[in-house]
């Protein structure tokens, strides 16, 4: 029998022990790696190719969203499970759009994870029903009527530009944003300048609250 490879990516210790838990119980299924943020999750699907991530949305670095964005873009093998206590229409159809191939509620994970799991690994996708109706509705459609992407506010900021809202929100400097993405300063407060424009941000304050708003990072 061949191993199902996982990465759990979840910021609390807890979480993660207790999917790990529940994911080494199924026979031939292995957990490769664990993930502290969204960072770290990009960095180890990258090193190890695992068969399914598990991913959590709210984490600090980089959120479970545009993490699940940069792995699908980058590696076609993962498919990614949104593993989530949020269940916003907005925050649905961001992890949708961003390439997720499931989506359940933490509170549903006894009954809900295994099949997630099994469903991705058979390429094939799995919701809870809330989402499974949006996607019946056509939550992708336009206003034309005709089927497509709709863009949310988040995707108004290249996946560079939504990396540093949510370190700024996160209370970081400027400085310390460049370290972390490996960039200059200078080239920081550019694309800090560029997204207060675009956003129409006047103040920190207003990037924290859209960033708050658009599950960039929690309240």
């Amino acid at each position: 029998m061949q191993t199902l490879r996982l990465l759990v990516a979840d910021d609390h210790e807890v979480v993660r022990k207790g999917v790990c838990s529940l994911i080494e119980e199924q026979p031939g299924w292995k957990v490769a790696a664990e993930a502290v943020d969204g960072r770290d999750a990009i960095e180890k699907v990258r090193a190890l190719r695992p068969d399914v991530t598990v991913m959590d949305v709210s984490m600090p670095s980089l959120n479970g969203v545009e993490a699940t964005r940069q792995i699908v873009k980058h590696d076609v093998r993962t498919k990614v499970l949104i593993f989530t206590m949020h269940d916003s229409d907005r925050l649905i159809r961001d992890a949708l759009n961003a390439g997720a191939r499931g989506y359940i509620l933490k509170s549903d994970a006894g009954r809900d994870l295994v099949p997630a799991v099994d469903a991705l690994h058979r390429n094939k996708t799995f919701f809870m029903s809330k989402v499974a109706q949006m996607v019946m509705d056509g939550y992708l459609k336009t206003d034309s009527g005709v089927a497509g992407r709709s863009e949310s506010d988040s995707e108004r900021l290249t996946p560079r530009q939504r990396e540093i809202v949510q370190q700024l929100a996160e209370g970081k400097s400027t400085k310390e944003v460049a370290i972390a993405l490996g960039i200059s300063v200078k080239t920081a407060e550019t694309h800090r300048a560029n997204i207060m424009r675009r956003l129409d941000c006047h103040c920190v304050s207003d990037l924290v609250r859209y960033a708050i708003r658009n599950h960039l990072v929690e309240a």
